[in-house]
């Protein structure tokens, strides 16, 4: 067992060097429940205009599969719900929808992934004996095409399954349903696929009753008086999407499985919603898709899988008019279907790059007493293990000499290195947080976006220099990316190698 943990956080590792190597990713969902659906191509153009590098779709239709033909954009295509129980009972009409709906578009067409339904478990548990079944089936029809390095198999599940998801580490899923998950967890594993989770703080806070304020469910920081923590891990949860997250990991460990990467095929905030649904504004989903866009480009994940990016899929493009359930159902869309804007959707290039402006620094309170505030800076710069060169004396954040400033600065550092493994911004009441920068001309706090520090080492950092040898016109990105696949792939041929390192791990 201590064997496969270890086999299976290498392989977390490994899909972690992979992701940060490519970058993090957000895509998009495309339902069709739509009175006025505009044609694929015209759809198309709404994702090239909008930057938009993946999309799941929850069918396999024609017409979209055509159109996105040679645009690059990666697709996750579904097998609809009322197909899984033929499907599951019948390997030939597995392979007959593989070859249809996947292997007839590709290359062309960039498929990357089949989601085998969609929330089964609790939208049609009738379903459920035959799901692993038709991922099997599915699977084994693209290996036939041999296809099966190119596209992985998965299902998306609800947060619903995890009945008791705060806090993360005590979280399972429910237990009526483990033969099944354990199944697919098992399968997931085999085909060395990932995870599905469909995520939405909106209903974790709209259903929360009052438990959790609005703030931590839209990625606004909370007051230190307010932060959210894991009283068995300590780990300190920022966003109310970092806790659903971290709770399927450690639901996934709850069943003794490990490197099993979890993808976020669903989440998003309603702009518009009835009498008794206030919270469904079109402030809050801007809000909310904002910052949830800049919290997945910063290429990390949850507290206790930092190294583990977490991709994720906004719900959705266009508004489904024509689906059933209350108000907001109908309106989480970004665009109308005549393609205009419900709101700006950010998620060109020059938004990774300047993504910072959604950092929270840390930073001395006004008029704080200033013993304490020694205390606070003494502690940050001796056993907070702060980076306290630029408040020295000729250092570009000496100056103004305040017992203020320097604290910021001091605090801020720690705050930056330590918050995502427990690190609070508190210092017996002397600081607090903000989303401003408190950078000044040429002193710059660590987590600007104009700072060449960033609190710990980089993908790029841990592998050591990347900047081209005199006379090379290789670029700076180019280096580092070949230098993690070659270093991964030579990782997973010598561990799958008869005779390779087996008889130096841990038994």
């Amino acid at each position: 067992m201590m064997r496969e943990k270890w086999l299976g956080s290498l392989l977390l590792l490994l899909f972690g060097i992979f992701t940060r190597a490519l970058g993090a990713f957000v895509g998009i969902n495309i339902g069709t429940d739509v009175t006025n659906l505009p044609p694929a191509s015209d759809i198309v153009a709404i994702l090239k205009a909008n930057q938009i590098t993946h999309v799941r779709l929850y069918d396999a239709d024609s017409h979209m599969l055509k159109a996105l033909s040679n645009s690059g954009i990666e697709v996750i295509v579904g097998v609809t719900n009322e197909e899984i129980l033929g499907i599951g009972e019948s390997p030939s009409a597995a392979a007959a929808w593989i070859n249809k709906n996947v292997a007839a578009y590709l290359p062309s067409t960039n498929i990357t992934a089949v989601a085998v339904g969609s929330e089964v478990l609790t939208a049609v548990p009738n379903a459920a004996p035959v799901l692993v079944s038709a991922m099997n089936y599915l699977h084994k029809a693209l290996v036939a095409s041999n296809l099966n390095f190119q596209v992985k198999v998965s299902t998306p599940h609800h947060m619903d399954i995890i009945p008791r998801p705060f806090p993360p580490s005590t979280a399972t899923f429910d237990s009526s349903w483990n033969s099944t998950i354990y199944q697919l967890l098992q399968f997931l594993k085999n085909t060395n696929s990932y995870y599905m989770l469909n995520a939405y703080p909106y209903y974790g806070y709209t259903k929360g009753n009052g438990i959790f304020p609005i703030d931590y469910a839209l990625f606004r920081p909370l007051p230190s008086v307010k932060q959210i923590v894991d009283p068995n891990t300590l780990f300190h949860y920022n966003s109310m999407f970092d806790a659903m997250v971290d709770a399927a990991y450690y639901s996934i460990d709850a069943l003794n499985f490990s490197g099993i990467p979890i993808v976020v095929t669903e989440s998003g905030w309603p702009w518009f919603g009835g009498a008794k649904e206030p919270d469904a504004t079109v402030e809050n989903a801007e809000t909310f898709v904002d910052n949830l866009i800049k919290r997945v480009l910063n290429n990390s994940g949850p507290p206790s899988q930092l190294n583990i990016p977490i991709n994720t899929y906004i719900y959705e493009l266009f508004n489904e008019d024509k689906r059933p359930g209350p108000v907001s159902e109908k309106n989480w869309g970004v665009f109308y279907a005549n393609g205009s804007a419900v709101y700006p959707l950010r998620l060109g290039a020059s938004d990774q790059i300047t993504g910072n402006s959604s950092v929270v620094f840390c930073v001395a309170k006004p008029g704080a007493d200033s013993d304490k505030l020694q205390n606070g800076l003494n502690w940050a710069c001796g056993q907070g293990q702060a980076n306290c060169t630029a408040i020295q004396s000729g250092q570009p954040c000496y100056n103004p000499d305040t017992l203020e400033n320097h604290a910021s600065y001091a605090y801020n550092d720690y705050y930056q290195k330590k918050h995502a493994v427990g690190g609070t911004c508190d210092f017996d009441g002397t600081a607090t947080t903000t989303t401003v920068d408190p950078s000044t001309g040429s002193c710059k706090f660590t987590g600007s976006s104009s700072s060449s520090t960033s609190g710990g080492l980089s993908p790029v950092t841990a592998l050591g220099p990347t900047t081209p040898l005199d006379g090379s016109s290789s670029s700076i990105l180019q280096a580092p990316k070949f230098l993690y696949l070659m270093s991964a792939t030579f990782l997973v041929l010598v561990l799958l190698c008869p005779g390779g390192p087996s008889s130096f791990l841990p038994s």
